[in-house]
């Protein structure tokens, strides 16, 4: 349902309030620097995401002028390639930040006028598209930003106490497990429509993989260090978000799909599906389902590490109050969780009208759905439907996972 108009202007302006702090928190050398080659220069974030909520509310949804159709089309879309050697730069075609920063102005003027006297009864979904775009952007950047290996003033993670157990196992037996969502509120496409599965006993591991037991790994395989570490002098040290420490044993490890399906080979387990991720997550042993794995209660900051209360992954088990009805930790927030389930629609898929290719075109065989939440993930998204998706051998996200058998 569609909110005070004032109050929809106000939402808008605080999530592009948030993302402008996020930019500044750039080196002014990155600008157009491309710290991550899979994807465009940090200069087209700053023009998509204002640009992208012209060409979907302004100008797809509401039929009316844009502001610029050259650089709308330029900050049309991102790039998801295969591998770098399909990347194709547009060479010297990026503007002036100078004018960058004027078309987003342009485009906000816009989309505040759209919000304040546009017929939005019956487009609602395009309004919350473009707030949970500006929203999932914004951990985007906070990927590009790592990538860039930026330094500041910013605190050091000291993670949190050591979670006891951290080996436990968690036997959750045969059951029910509800996926999507129902239309009476905003989702993405892929997140309908709602339906219940069945799910066969399975064990799964209480808390997620640590730094500490992928060292193991790779001192008993051979294995090649994750993206998110480096080594000096012999010592690991974890690249954080804004500090190079030694590597905290205890916090969760970020690795590829590919990497956490090696672990989990080396262990005689499997990475959990989809479905089995929500039984673990959102069931209880009475049978009903809840909202998030700790109850009914919205997120909040002792719930589990995401909506920017820390930078980095901290200890394993820091947030006894967001364990699950069965005592699985950390379900939600400290890293998204790789699934073994290929990103696909659900029976029933349907595109959305103001985004139809959002989902759609990454239905290839060639992507792997991740649940929970990252650090750096707002707690709008914290909802138990988003799924959120990834190439097995992309090392840029904030991703740990953990085993079944």
């Amino acid at each position: 349902m569609l909110r005070d108009r004032d109050e929809l202007i106000s939402t808008y302006r605080a999530y592009r309030a948030r993302t402008h702090q996020l930019f500044d928190l750039f080196p002014p050398e990155a600008y157009y620097a491309r710290p991550i080659a899979l994807r465009n220069p940090v200069v087209f974030y700053e023009g998509h995401l204002p640009g992208f909520c012209v060409n979907t509310l302004v100008k797809l949804t509401l039929k009316r002028e844009g502001v610029d159709e050259r650089l709308e089309t330029l900050f049309a879309r991102g790039i998801d390639p295969e591998d770098e050697t399909a990347v194709k730069s547009p060479g010297d075609v990026w503007p002036s930040r100078e004018e960058v920063q004027a078309f987003a102005a342009a485009c906000d003027a816009k989309v505040e006028d759209a919000l304040r006297t546009g017929a939005l009864e019956g487009n609602s979904e395009a309004v919350f598209t473009i707030f949970e775009h500006e929203l999932m952007h914004q951990e985007t950047l906070m990927y590009m930003l790592h990538a860039s290996g930026a330094t500041g003033s910013q605190p050091v993670e000291t993670g949190g106490q050591r979670a006891e157990s951290p080996s436990l196992q968690i036997a959750i037996p045969a059951g029910k497990a509800t996926l999507g969502a129902t239309r009476d509120r905003f989702g993405w496409d892929n997140e309908f429509p709602r339906h219940t599965v069945d799910v066969d006993a399975f064990t799964v591991d209480a808390h997620n993989v640590t730094n500490g037991d992928y060292l193991e790994f790779m001192h008993a395989t051979g294995a090649s260090a994750p993206h998110f570490w480096e080594q000096r002098d012999g010592e690991w040290l974890r690249r954080g978000m804004f500090t190079l420490a030694p590597l905290p044993l205890d916090a969760a490890v970020y690795v590829t799909h590919d990497e956490a399906v090696a672990f989990a080979r080396w262990k005689g387990k499997r990475l959990p599906t989809e479905a089995e991720f929500h039984r673990a997550a959102y069931g209880t042993p009475s049978g009903e389902e809840r909202l998030h794995p700790w109850g009914d209660d919205p997120p909040d900051s002792t719930r589990g590490n995401f909506d920017f209360a820390h930078w980095d992954p901290v200890a394993i088990g820091s947030y006894p109050r967001g364990a699950s009805a069965w005592g699985v930790h950390d379900l939600v927030g400290n890293g998204w969780e790789w699934t073994s389930s290929l990103f696909a629609g659900f029976d029933g898929f349907t595109p959305m009208p103001s985004y139809p290719e959002y989902s759609a075109d990454f239905f290839d065989n060639a992507h792997y759905v991740l649940k929970g939440a990252s650090p750096v993930t707002p707690r709008q998204l914290v909802r138990r439907s988003f799924r959120n998706w990834f190439r097995p051998n992309y090392p840029y996200v904030f991703a740990t996972f953990r085993c079944v058998a």
